[in-house]
């Protein structure tokens, strides 16, 4: 099986898009993730999922002004960077 360098957007469900990026490096694929539209949320489940990120060596990066004490901000020609050098993209 072919790595892939795979993108996850988490466009609208923030939790089930970092839930599926920690999956995915179960197989050994180099994933990325970027949060976008919202601030996410600070609950137990979210907190959980970050955990997991952490384990499987993922740094969320975000699109959204408000979180960018915290994560990596990309702006658009960063974003639009990540989707062309990507081998797929996922969008939540």
């Amino acid at each position: 099986m072919e790595l892939k360098n795979i993108l996850v957007l988490g466009r609208r469900d923030h939790t089930e898009a970092m839930r599926v990026a920690a999956g995915l490096t179960i197989v050994g694929h180099h994933v990325r993730i970027v949060l976008m539209n919202d601030v996410v949320e600070e609950t137990e489940e979210n907190a959980q999922q970050v955990e997991l990120l952490e384990l499987s060596d993922i740094n969320p990066q975000t699109t959204v002004v408000e979180m960018t004490d915290d994560l990596e901000f990309l702006d658009a020609n960063a974003l639009a960077n990540a989707i062309r050098t990507s081998d797929r993209v996922i969008s939540m």
